[in-house]
């Protein structure tokens, strides 16, 4: 046991304890065949997730309709949310309104968790539980989340829900739970199987197609050819966070 986990009398300290428990609970099973430790490794089923692939969104707010939210209606179906706008209730995505203070432009657009390369949320947690994938994916582990929300307060999107109450009727690929803290996973559970995230989809079903999902490290990939050839922005990019949400037309 390595000195910071031991007192010099010999007790586990809290953070010894919540590191000890972090491993033990990593063999938990999760969903069938999934571990968390293989997602804490970077590993999905069948194959291995590396940081070859950074997965990522690029949106389009000229194409994004003030009055659409579709996008945060196949989000909740998803993965089983409420759907409702109360402090108590967990948005993984919302939609914002944003305008330019000195030309008056107003534009509407999804505001989700970032994916940032450097992510403050992981940075702040004690336990481990908010890790990024390989692939750039950030996610929360919730056998190991303790609620303590410093993730919450860490992260400069507001992009981050509590869960208050007991949940029931949720579903098997997405597991949630009461006292953990949540956010938008990029749908993981389907780009695991080779599919778009929910939003991204609907987005493109309503006919607005302000959504790119895709692979930012692969040229040849819609999103990156996007990136490359027309000018975007990050939200907060002064931080230099690196996000893997990108927007064009703000």
């Amino acid at each position: 046991m390595s000195a910071d986990r031991q007192s010099a009398d010999g007790t586990v300290n809290r953070r010894g304890f919540l590191g000890i428990s972090a491993v033990a609970l990593a063999g938990v099973v999760l969903a069938p065949g999934v571990r968390l430790i293989e997602l804490a490794a970077g590993r999905s089923p069948g194959e291995p997730v590396t940081n070859q692939v950074r997965w990522g969104m690029l949106i389009d707010a000229n194409q994004c309709d003030s009055g659409c939210t579709d996008c945060v209606t196949a989000c909740n179906t998803e993965n089983g949310l409420s759907g409702g706008t109360l402090e108590t209730d967990s948005q993984w995505i919302r939609k914002i309104e944003v305008k330019d203070l000195r030309g008056g432009k107003a534009r509407s657009l999804p505001m989700m968790c970032q994916h940032c390369a450097e992510p403050p949320c992981v940075d702040v947690c004690p336990t481990g539980a908010s890790f990024k994938r390989a692939d750039g994916i950030v996610l929360v582990d919730k056998h190991i989340c303790i609620g303590c929300r410093y993730c919450i307060m860490a992260c400069p999107y507001g992009a981050r829900s509590f869960v208050h109450e007991a949940l029931t009727d949720q579903k098997p690929e997405v597991p949630r739970g009461k006292g953990c803290v949540e956010a938008c996973t990029l749908c993981v559970q389907r780009v695991d199987r080779d599919l778009s995230p929910a939003c991204v989809e609907a987005c493109a079903a309503a006919g607005h197609k302000a959504i790119i999902f895709g692979d930012l490290n692969n040229p040849d990939s819609e999103i990156a050819k996007r990136v490359a050839a027309f000018a975007s922005r990050q939200v907060r990019e002064e931080l230099g966070l690196n996000t893997g949400v990108r927007y064009q037309g703000i």
